[in-house]
């Protein structure tokens, strides 16, 4: 396992706001790109609701550092941070040719789908987080 999940992330020209650079908005899309990459590693979605079991976002930081314009090659980079029982953690960066411009935290958990409750993080996050 590789610390990151690592991606270039391609600028689109509605990801543009109108002074230029990249809306702060699309750097959720992105988050969510990079997180959904980073379980397929694991255990990928589609495996996941076929067990009953979705990953549910609970809180999102970002902190934006540099602009980013359309012709930025993007690379977004994110890992697991942390785990509790029934939390994790995730660490994300955005940069441009090694110079960081956002950093980001989300924290979540996973949830039975059929109740509706949270539980404990799925073995192969676990398995996969530990090496």
């Amino acid at each position: 396992m590789s610390e990151y999940y690592e991606q270039p992330l391609p600028i689109r020209t509605y990801d543009i706001d109108f002074a230029g650079i990249v809306s702060n908005i699309v750097f959720i899309r992105w988050l969510e790109d990079l997180r959904l990459g980073l379980l397929d590693e694991a255990y990928p979605l589609i495996r996941a609701l076929a067990e009953d079991i979705a990953p549910i976002l609970l809180s999102t930081r970002i902190s934006y550092r540099r602009p980013v314009t359309i012709a930025d090659p993007l690379v977004g980079r994110m890992r697991v941070a942390g785990l509790t029982r029934v939390r994790w953690r995730l660490a994300a960066e955005f940069s441009v040719n090694g110079a960081v411009h956002a950093e980001a935290e989300q924290e979540g958990l996973f949830m039975r789908l059929s109740t509706r409750r949270p539980i404990a993080i799925p073995e192969p996050i676990r398995r996969w987080h530990s090496g």
